[in-house]
C-alpha cells in the first residue's frame, strides 16, 4: 500500500499563490505517476496536474500556464505550485499516486480563493 499526506492548503486572495506538497510512503517503488485532482462543491473531481516518474507532465486546461507540478524522487514528494489563483480554483485538492496495483488517494487539503 501507499500512504499520501498532503499539506499546504489555505485561504488566499485572488491573484495570490500557494504551494501544495504530497509526501508518499509505503510501497513507493510501485508508483509510476503522481498527481493532483480537485473537487469543488457540486462538481466532479477533475485532474489538475500529473507527473510521471520520468518527469513527463500533464495539466488540466484551466490551470495551464499558472500551475506547475514537480517531483522530488529522493523525498518521495510531489509539489504543486499554484500562481495567479482564481476564485474558481477553490476546492478540495487531493493527491493521487498510481502504478502497479496502486491507486492511492490522500485525505485532501482545502484551497479557498477569495475574489
Amino acid at each position: 500500500q501507499v500512504q499520501l499526506v498532503e499539506s499546504g492548503g489555505g485561504l488566499v486572495q485572488a491573484g495570490g499563490s500557494l504551494r501544495l506538497s504530497c509526501a508518499a510512503s509505503g510501497r513507493i517503488f510501485s508508483i509510476n505517476a503522481m498527481g493532483w485532482y480537485r473537487q469543488a462543491p457540486g462538481k466532479q473531481r477533475e485532474l489538475v496536474a500529473a507527473i510521471t516518474s520520468g518527469g513527463n507532465t500533464n495539466y488540466g486546461d484551466s490551470v495551464k500556464g499558472r500551475f506547475t507540478i514537480s517531483r522530488n524522487n529522493a523525498k518521495n514528494t510531489v509539489y504543486l505550485q499554484m500562481n495567479s489563483l482564481k476564485f474558481e480554483d477553490t476546492g478540495v485538492y487531493y493527491c493521487n499516486a498510481n502504478g502497479r496495483s496502486i491507486n492511492a488517494w490522500g485525505q485532501g487539503t482545502q484551497v479557498s480563493v477569495s475574489s
